[in-house]
């Protein structure tokens, strides 16, 4: 399921701005910090985060064309605001949901299953990690 772009609009106007200092703090989610591919300017936004050995998994909920996805495919990195730590994270690969799966470690895998999103997940490694 994707959620509609009406919702993603609102979301980055309302939303986000309200979320962007909780986020970090909250179970299964964290603040992606990117830089625009056309302006150059730093966004961060909130978003469903799930820990891996050697890096995390995105969930897309609002399908591929989100700004934020096309900024860290084109930048091949970005930042990971996640309980008071900044993780440098590089080497975005998408996968299915289901690919990425198997990936995610920790209590947190159940969470992953229940979240409707199926369309796509964004992997990320740490900087120092290498994809495998």
């Amino acid at each position: 399921m994707r959620v509609p772009r009406a919702v993603a609009n609102f979301n980055s106007r309302v939303t986000n701005p309200a979320a962007r200092s909780i986020s970090p703090w909250l179970p299964v989610q964290g603040t992606l910090e990117h830089i625009g591919r056309n302006s150059g300017k730093r966004y961060r936004t909130p978003l469903l985060v799930f820990p891996t050995r050697d890096g995390f998994v995105v969930l897309l909920g609002y399908g591929l064309e989100s700004d934020w996805v096309k900024n860290v495919l084109a930048s091949g990195s970005t930042v990971l605001h996640k309980r008071g730590k900044h993780i440098a994270l590089a080497s975005p690969r998408l996968m299915t949901k289901a690919e990425a799966a198997p990936l995610v470690t920790g209590p947190s895998r159940h969470f992953y299953r229940l979240f409707p999103y199926n369309e796509a997940a964004l992997v990320l490694y740490q900087e120092n990690a290498r994809p495998r």
